[in-house]
């Protein structure tokens, strides 16, 4: 196993084990200045953070670890899992620090770290939940969330000394780990052969054996993947059953995604770091079929995964309704860091592409352009009910979304033996470093996602070879440019372009991405959406709100055939490109009051009114007056 050390800051699942096709590279080693990313980020430090800061005081949560500290005279407040909120802010808070400084926020981030210190038992154990009143409770029932908070306080722990090279959490972390590895086992060592409910100690362990070079972690996070699977959840078992723990059928012969998604992709993501580290055949294959079925059969088209309210579980193949859609913000970016883990494996631009997907769409629609309100659920059709708000009491997918914007810039780029590759477009500057010491600079000027041209500066010298994305979304068309010369070099849509060569610096690499507006249709058996299509440019996934339509339900109208004009609105919803096309609102008359009636001509709604349809990028939506929204839109038949 080669391990990860150091104290300099690196996204948070950095793989470098000889296993993995790619290296992720350091959190700060990138800056972006993009005006679409880097608005957002600003945003996430300084409005964000912030106010999850607050309402973690508020709500009790951090008064939870003050109590088993002495300092706070008060009952346990909240969920049993509140813990886990508190771990997830610090993680962003710590990404956030290692691409800013910023005092004020440094000072919360280190009393937080003491405040937590102190709440930690003599024997490692640290949860508030169960502590003081409820220790003699301490793993009798793990659907309660015990590992998954620990899980959770241990990716902190890396990005914490990632960040500031300090170990105080770390050394935290790794007592409560040494716990865990001493309390869950084969039977024959006399310990618990139980699995966890929610999984997230599974990725966590193997991100801490990285940062420490501690194998028995990495050893610890394999009996966890291998001991699901058996019903071994614990007792009393899980209130959803097995199906719905992914404890029904061991990962490596696991033919589909079920149960609960967000539990079903974290596990998915603690087998493809274990794939990461190990290289084992039997874990790659399983998590390719896994991820044929999510995105052949249970994706959405924002790159949201969980179709169903109950258990916030995937449904049937297939099985993905539009209104009731689930699609909760944690399992899009749970999604984007399964599909960053395989990238990393394989380094196959399919996972890049459905990485984008969710990112652009699912993750950013879960917070509002504010920085201030939340989505728990996403669906792709509303009556204008569904808004966001400022916190849950399941707090889950807040400060998730802090740390996936937080850790952003680690995802652009990755590098591996004489390569750099461009993952991700965003107007950014890059310090890279290969494998072999030699650091190159990159400097990349681009208007993504409104513009496909992207120009790519080489600041370094030497012979590598840059690998640049070309969507499967783009289409044919793209053209690539070396100091003004068309590169010779295949530009397959789904794939990287491979340019090889010695450079100088100031050479410049131009690519030049189509981004047509595509009509989508979804498989035949996906019911709802016979006969509706959904349109997008770019990466982007669009919608029709009702406020840019007045007088118009977007649910109802059908749009035409013709073409669809775009233009790029700096005064709208922070900029944005708008979208219209022609369309026709079906006609009411001739119902009167019947529910249902026999076809007929008129029933093609040819006489209808005939509008001009806007729709604007999915993920902006909901951010101004309440009213129906819609993906997928009817078309004339």
């Amino acid at each position: 196993m080669a391990v990860a050390s150091g104290t300099v800051p690196v996204v948070v699942d950095t793989a470098r084990s000889e296993h993995a096709r790619l290296r992720p590279v350091a959190v700060d080693a990138v800056r972006l200045d993009d005006a679409f990313w880097a608005p957002r980020l600003r945003a996430n430090r300084e409005v964000t953070l912030s106010a999850q800061y607050r309402l973690c005081e508020e709500t009790g949560r951090i008064d939870n670890f003050r109590r088993l500290a002495g300092t706070v005279d008060a009952p346990f407040q909240g969920k049993y899992f509140n813990d886990s909120d508190v771990y997830k802010w610090l993680e962003a808070a710590a990404w956030a620090l290692a691409t800013e400084p910023d005092a004020e926020l440094r000072k919360t981030v280190d009393e937080l770290v003491e405040t937590i210190a102190a709440a930690q038992r003599p024997d490692g154990y640290l949860n508030t939940y169960f502590a003081r009143e409820r220790a003699e409770e301490r793993w009798t029932d793990l659907d309660l969330h015990e590992l998954y908070c620990a899980g959770h306080l241990f990716q902190a722990a890396v990005a914490h000394h990632r960040a500031t090279g300090l170990r105080r959490l770390l050394d935290v972390a790794t007592r409560f780990a040494d716990h865990i590895c001493d309390t869950f086992g084969p039977e024959a060592a006399g310990k618990r052969t139980w699995s966890d409910g929610h999984p997230e100690v599974e990725l966590a362990l193997v991100e801490l054996a990285r940062a420490t070079g501690n194998r028995r972690y990495l050893e610890q996070a394999a009996y966890f993947v291998g001991v699901r699977g058996h019903g071994r959840l614990g007792a009393p078992y899980g209130r959803w059953g097995s199906e719905y723990h992914q404890d029904d059928t061991p990962f490596r012969a696991a033919e589909e995604v079920v149960g609960h998604a967000v539990r079903a992709v974290y596990f998915a993501c603690g087998a493809a770091d274990l794939l990461l580290e190990t290289g084992e055949p039997a874990l790659r294959e399983a998590s390719h079929r896994l991820w044929a079925n999510a995105t052949g059969r249970k994706m959405y088209a924002h790159g949201g995964l969980g179709a169903r309210y109950e258990g916030e579980a995937f449904g049937e193949d297939w099985e993905l309704p539009n209104a009731r859609a689930y699609a909760e913000t944690c399992a899009a970016i749970a999604n984007a860091m399964w599909n960053w883990r395989l990238l990393l494996a394989e380094g196959e631009a399919r996972y890049a592409d459905v990485m984008e997907l969710a990112l652009f769409n699912n993750v950013l629609s879960g917070l509002s352009l504010d920085g201030e309100t939340y989505f728990y659920q996403n669906p792709l059709a509303d009556a204008g009910r569904h808004r966001r708000q400022p916190w849950f009491g399941t707090a889950c997918c807040p400060p998730n979304i802090a740390r996936m914007l937080a850790s952003l810039p680690g995802y652009l780029y990755g590098v591996a033996e004489g390569e750099v590759w461009v993952h991700l477009y965003a107007a950014s500057t890059a310090t890279l470093r290969l494998p072999d010491g030699r650091e190159i600079g990159l400097r990349q000027r681009t208007r993504y996602p409104w513009d496909g041209e992207i120009e790519i500066e080489v600041e370094g010298e030497g012979e590598f070879a840059l690998r640049l994305r070309v969507p499967g979304w783009c289409g044919t068309g793209a053209t690539l440019e070396v100091n003004g010369r068309q590169a010779e070099t295949a530009l397959v849509p789904g794939s990287y372009a491979e340019v090889r060569r010695t450079w100088a610096a100031g050479d410049a690499v131009r690519l030049r991405l189509p981004m047509p507006v595509r009509r989508l249709e979804s498989h035949p058996n996906v019911a709802e959406n016979v006969g509706r299509v959904a349109v997008t440019r770019g990466p982007l996934l669009y919608c029709a709100e009702a406020v840019d339509n007045p007088g118009v339900d977007p649910r109802r109208v059908r749009l035409g055939d013709g073409p669809v004009r775009e233009e790029f609105r700096p005064d709208l919803l922070g900029g944005v490109v708008v979208l219209a096309a022609d369309a026709i609102v079906p006609p009411e008359a001739g119902w009167n009051g019947a529910l249902y009636r026999a076809v007929s001509a008129a029933a093609d709604g040819a006489d209808g009114k005939r509008v001009t349809l806007t729709a604007i990028p999915y993920y902006a939506w909901a951010n101004r007056e309440a009213g129906p929204m819609a993906v997928w839109l009817q078309t004339q038949v």
